[in-house]
């Protein structure tokens, strides 16, 4: 569905859900029979809600997991909630080891490819590489599977790739000069902000690269949700937290509300062939204004960052 013209005359995608509406709204209705999808992150919180609604409607659900007793956990309440069994693999994004042997064990097609999993406002931790952990897990470790995977993407002829951001993309574009905090003084939310902005980024550049093989990428946020991520920034209270995320007047989401974008991405008709762009509350967003917590910024659909970004990563990476 189409809707109004943001500020640059291109028209934004729009549908009829909204805020309130939930993963299983998302799904009624659609079959994805014979679809095999990825959710990483899949063990608890949206991406658990995530597996649950494509697991629904058929697919061949895959979660990727650090933590092997939550992934148990969340497998067998999502078979006996679905009556479908899913498969529960691990993976470490912050663990290059992890994700080459994740992407060496994968056969076959993949149709969607759920980039859920994320850090979020750590204080100050590197991988061995010296890597700065948000950036690292959020953006490397991502751009690294689907990489290893894109033959599997190309393979399944209209594959998805649906990128978890965050409105903490307005607070950081990519420091390009000191990405992963050398020499500049360490601020766990700007680090947060600076890895959701790469994941926009991403969805915009692998549009450019992969578009032509009939692979789709989007990004969006999933609003402020009620998930354990959330324990990991306790420590700064309540309050605090919401207004870091998402502004002193955010309301909080279920997590089935805030999975509702994912779902629309990875299987809705309704954003057939809209790709490289940024949603919330299952529409596209619109330009960021000043002074709100809403849209998306400029910075995170630049595409001359995009390249950049990509390239830098392949050479991280290599």
């Amino acid at each position: 569905m189409d809707g109004e013209d943001d500020m640059t005359g291109s028209t934004l995608t729009s549908t009829p859900f909204t805020a309130a509406s939930t993963a299983a709204d998302v799904i009624s209705g659609i079959d994805l029979t014979g679809r095999r999808a990825i959710v990483t992150g899949g063990a608890s919180g949206i991406g658990a809600e995530t597996a649950r609604a494509l697991a629904g409607a058929g697919a061949d659900v895959t979660i990727a997991v650090r933590d092997m007793t939550a992934g148990e956990r969340t497998a067998t309440d999502i078979a006996l909630d679905t009556g479908r069994e899913i498969t529960m693999t691990p993976l470490d994004l912050a663990d290059r080891s992890s994700v080459s042997a994740f992407v060496a064990a994968w056969s076959g097609p993949l149709h969607i490819l759920v980039d859920n999993a994320g850090a979020t406002a750590l204080p100050l931790a590197r991988t061995p590489a010296g890597w700065e952990m948000q950036f690292a897990t959020n953006h490397l470790g991502h751009f690294e599977l689907a990489c290893g995977l894109h033959r599997n993407l190309v393979a399944a002829d209209g594959a998805r790739i649906v990128s978890v951001s965050s409105c903490a993309h307005l607070r950081a574009g990519v420091d390009f000069d000191d990405i992963h905090f050398e020499r500049r003084a360490y601020d766990p939310w700007l680090a947060h902000g600076q890895s959701k902005t790469a994941n926009v980024l991403f969805a915009v550049e692998a549009t450019r690269r992969w578009g032509h093989e009939g692979i789709v990428a989007n990004a969006l946020t999933p609003g402020l949700v009620r998930t354990d991520v959330r324990r990991r920034a306790d420590r700064v209270g309540p309050a605090r937290l919401r207004t870091a995320i998402g502004g002193s007047g955010a309301a909080w989401k279920t997590p089935q509300q805030g999975a509702a974008t994912s779902v629309l991405l990875a299987a809705s008709p309704l954003v057939d062939g809209v790709s490289g762009r940024y949603f919330e509350d299952c529409v596209e967003a619109g330009p960021h204004e000043p002074g709100t917590r809403t849209g998306v910024a400029a910075h995170a659909l630049d595409p001359e960052a995009a390249a950049r970004l990509w390239d830098l990563s392949v050479r991280t990476l290599a």
